[in-house]
């Protein structure tokens, strides 16, 4: 999977890509936050496309201070490391987009030196207080309470673009296709948080991807990322019987086929500790299959959730950024799983799983909190997307 941030080595302006602005339109000036994330950086990128006006993409690299609490920084530009990030000066942006934790200080510090006219837009989440976002896009597994200004989408919004894909299936389909059919993308995700891919369960991985190869007469497209440790590829590619092309992630190495795999693979089977790459496969409407990885070991209760207060006031306490709830893949797989988009390994899926319109709607919502009205920008955005390859038609 590609670093989209490494991509954009300097701040850069990008036209619009639906057609130069209208000129009843004054074009709306935005920043794009980026940082060390690759999944984060492909959303704040694939929907600041989408939005159909010119943007800056500011690369960001944090010092230290980053590990406070944001409550703790508010509004503050302490946790740039300013000689390693791209400048930030007037004249101000009209719409800030940044993602997760540590963009939120700096976007709320960016709002202040524009005396409060910059939007705040902001996806994940944001262990700040929700009330000084105009908009906050988040998903299942962050498990933010239900604000007018948290829009809960089911996939996040790196489904790559059509033409992307039409591309690389062109580049990539003279390597693979000497393979049997189907072809059987899986894509490796790792250690998280939540979950941890360890040699024995890499193992079992690629036991099932190759009896579920065998038992069709298919082929393995394997994809490992950044985030697989090196123990858990080997014993992964050591379990592999049967054909296959596999691409072991390496940092630096310009051949990578993970838009190739989107583009070209029959099916899919993706590791549960990634929602990135769940919500690229998923936007193929291709079937789907989640292969678990372990839990880590549940941490003691915390006071939180000991203390017999409402619902209410846990919103509250998130809400103000005072506690982040440990995500909730499950509740992300469960979603998907009830609109038919996910099965579980061995599962039938839908032929026709509903696919979500997440991106398009999330346009709408920031093209109304700029005050534009429907334009033929944003008909023009609706229109142009691909029903085989985008999870918003």
């Amino acid at each position: 999977m590609k670093n989209a941030g490494e991509e954009v080595n300097i701040a850069v302006s990008v036209e619009n890509a639906h057609g130069p602005p209208s000129e009843a339109h004054t074009p709306v000036r935005v920043w794009v936050l980026l940082g060390s994330g690759a999944g984060d950086n492909a959303q704040l990128l694939r929907l600041a496309e989408a939005l159909g006006w010119p943007f800056e993409a500011k690369r960001i690299r944090y010092n230290g201070l980053n590990r406070c609490p944001n409550l703790l920084l508010g509004a503050s530009k302490l946790t740039v490391d300013t000689r390693r990030s791209d400048p930030l000066a007037p004249p101000w942006p009209d719409l800030v987009i940044g993602a997760s934790r540590r963009a939120a200080p700096l976007a709320r510090w960016i709002k202040k030196q524009s005396g409060g006219h910059s939007r705040l837009v902001h996806l994940l989440h944001t262990q700040s207080p929700l009330h000084y976002f105009d908009l906050v896009v988040t998903t299942a597994q962050y498990r933010l309470p239900e604000r007018a200004n948290v829009l809960h989408n089911l996939l996040p919004l790196n489904a790559a673009r059509a033409e992307v894909l039409e591309s690389s299936g062109t580049q990539w389909r003279g390597r693979l296709e000497h393979l049997p059919r189907p072809w059987i993308a899986v894509l490796v995700g790792g250690n998280t948080a939540s979950y941890r891919l360890d040699a024995f369960t890499a193992r079992q991985l690629g036991e099932f991807t190759s009896r579920t190869a065998r038992e069709t007469g298919g082929s393995l497209l394997i994809s490992s990322s950044p985030r697989t440790p090196p123990d858990a590829a080997d014993a992964l590619l050591s379990a592999i019987e049967g054909p296959a092309y596999v691409y072991r992630w390496q940092p630096n190495k310009d051949e990578n086929p993970y838009l190739g795999y989107l583009a070209l693979a029959d099916r899919f089977i993706v590791t549960a500790d990634s929602a990135s790459m769940l919500a690229e496969a998923c936007s193929t409407g291709r079937p789907v299959e989640l292969f678990g990885c372990r839990r880590h070991r549940r941490h003691p209760k915390r006071l939180l959730p000991a203390f017999p207060a409402s619902e209410r006031f846990k919103d509250a306490l998130v809400g103000w950024g005072i506690v982040k709830p440990k995500r909730d893949f499950q509740a992300l797989h469960r979603e998907l799983m009830k609109r038919g988009l996910l099965c579980s390994p061995g599962q039938e899926q839908p032929l026709q799983p509903a696919k979500p319109n997440d991106l398009a709607r999330t346009v709408t919502r920031i093209h109304r909190l700029m005050g534009e009205e429907e334009s033929d920008r944003a008909n023009s955005f609706h229109t142009s997307l691909s029903p085989s390859t985008d999870p918003d038609s």
